[in-house]
């Protein structure tokens, strides 16, 4: 995954650049990078960030970079911004999203006589000199923009940095954001809506899937009008999304807050589950179907659903463990599985007087692999829990994301539930099969999450529902992307929303 962030002033605009890139820091791991135009022309810096934070990093060069205009970058896989020069003139170029086709579209690059790529370790070309590769193929920047957004299956979201200003281009189908910010003496363009309000700049246009704007210190120009069909992902609520940005009109730590409540409210055993008014729930007759003495977050993206957890269900909200952030301050490092378990484990230090004799229900964004919830839960055990309540706020994730790698998986093997249903059907499943297994309702969902309950020695496990889950959001079903979900691209007829009002309110 990961985030960028551009500027056009009309004064310098390297410290606006530098602090609003280093707010996308929670959405990569590997690379930071920034680039700028000014009077020198292009200037570019790009650091490892694998073991130091982006702002350690990119301090000194903040004292080098000159120029009115600029983007950065920060990534989980190729270093970028990349420096282009081309027939169209030169240009920085930053992207974020992902090519499934890429061995096709350098085919088609080297028979229309592209004569070579970079190539990375592994062997790997990196995905955004491919994406230039396929701009430069037409006789404009917009074309060019419009070409690739039209031959990359997948998803890609495109910043250009010229002479003139800024091109931004949302991927065809709004799968991540795009938010145009305005300050006197100018714009920015930035993936999370939060990264420019510190920096004095205020919202000021939302790109619409396949929109394409030129940004200039003046104002911004329609070059591409934006498409109907929107597949936002889902999971930007729940889990990549940091909780002071929207998307859509649709902050992030309320709907957290709203995902939490409704929780609460299935395990009240009230089906009519949906947001409601404070105090709702001392009202209701209903008993809760589990009797904890707290309710938990797993930090940080767990607290907010646990706190309309608490909210709704009239449980105390406490912190049982706090994350350690002096010394492990990002999300999620390194890149290795097993050393990321391990910080996982580091980070959490636990507050034994909260933990001893209680029962506990905490609220983790997802299970994945369910490596880390199964060892915080036997952790917890061991430091004298009495009970450990489960409730992930999203369903089970059945397919690795093929889109953006929301999921983190390099393979559908990597999630517990595809390892447990690959046991129960063998290696070929049928799709008809694994969407039964995304119902709810069905006999083969229960017995797959008992399971994991039971692997997990979770005392109850109970998901979101996925129609709990779009109600949490509040856009059109429509307008969503499940897929990690049901396997659908957009919101499909899965059992999890069978029945569901395609009237669902609009914010």
């Amino acid at each position: 995954m990961g985030g960028f962030f551009g500027v056009t002033s009309k004064k310098d605009c390297v410290m606006d650049l530098f602090f609003g890139t280093d707010y996308h820091s929670h959405l990569g791991t590997r690379r930071g990078g920034m680039a700028v135009y000014g009077k020198d022309g292009f200037q570019r810096s790009i650091h490892n960030i694998e073991n130091s934070p982006f702002r350690t990093k990119f301090e000194r060069d903040v004292e080098e970079l000159q120029g009115n205009s600029g983007i950065g970058s920060i990534s989980d896989n190729e270093p970028q911004p990349l420096l282009i020069q081309s027939h169209l003139g030169s240009f920085a170029i930053a992207t974020v999203g992902k090519i499934n086709n890429q061995e096709e579209l350098i085919r088609k690059a080297y028979e229309i006589d592209h004569i070579h790529f970079m190539e990375m370790s592994g062997g790997k070309i990196n995905a955004t000199e491919l994406t230039a590769s396929i701009i430069t193929q037409k006789q404009s920047l917009v074309e060019g923009l419009l070409h690739a957004q039209k031959e990359i299956e997948g998803s890609m979201t495109i910043l250009l940095l010229t002479p003139e200003g800024i091109y931004a281009s949302r991927d065809r189908y709004g799968r991540t954001p795009v938010m145009v910010g305005r300050k006197e003496d100018g714009f920015c363009v930035s993936f999370e809506s939060f990264a420019y309000v510190n920096l004095g700049y205020r919202d000021y246009h939302e790109l619409g899937p396949g929109e394409i704007v030129l940004v200039t210190p003046e104002g911004t120009e329609t070059l591409s009008r934006p498409q109907s069909e929107m597949k936002i992902c889902s999971f930007l609520w729940v889990y990549y999304g940091y909780p002071t940005s929207s998307y859509e009109g649709v902050n992030v730590e309320e709907m957290r807050y709203h995902c939490g409540q409704i929780l609460a409210q299935r395990d009240m055993g009230r089906t009519d589950a949906g947001p409601s008014a404070p105090g709702a729930a001392e009202s209701s007759q209903a008993l809760p179907a589990v009797h904890p003495d707290i309710v938990a977050g797993v930090p940080d993206s767990g607290t907010a659903h646990a706190i309309g957890y608490a909210n709704e269900s009239g449980v105390p909200f406490a912190r049982p463990f706090i994350k350690y952030t002096p010394t492990w301050p990002r999300s999620f490092m390194p890149q290795n599985q097993s050393q990321r378990n391990l910080i996982a484990k580091m980070k959490l230090i636990p507050v034994d007087v909260l933990i001893r004799n209680k029962s506990l229900l905490l609220i983790d964004d997802s299970i994945v692999r369910g490596t880390q919830l199964g060892e915080t839960t036997e952790f917890l055990y061991k430091s004298g829990a009495k009970e450990v309540h489960i409730r992930p706020a999203c369903p089970p994730l059945l397919f690795g994301c093929k889109y953006l790698n929301f999921s983190r998986s390099n393979s559908d093997l990597d999630l517990i539930t595809r390892r447990i249903i690959r046991e129960r059907e063998g290696d070929q499943v049928p799709k008809e099969v694994l969407q039964d297994y995304a119902d709810p309702d069905s006999q083969n969902y229960k017995e797959m999450v008992d399971t994991i309950r039971e692997r997990s020695n979770f005392t109850s496990l109970k998901y979101h529902r996925l129609d709990d889950l779009i109600r949490s959001i509040g856009i059109a079903p429509e307008k969503l992307c499940t897929y990690c979900w049901d396997g659908n691209e957009g919101h499909g007829a899965c059992g999890g929303c069978k029945g569901m009002s395609t009237q669902t309110k609009q914010r």
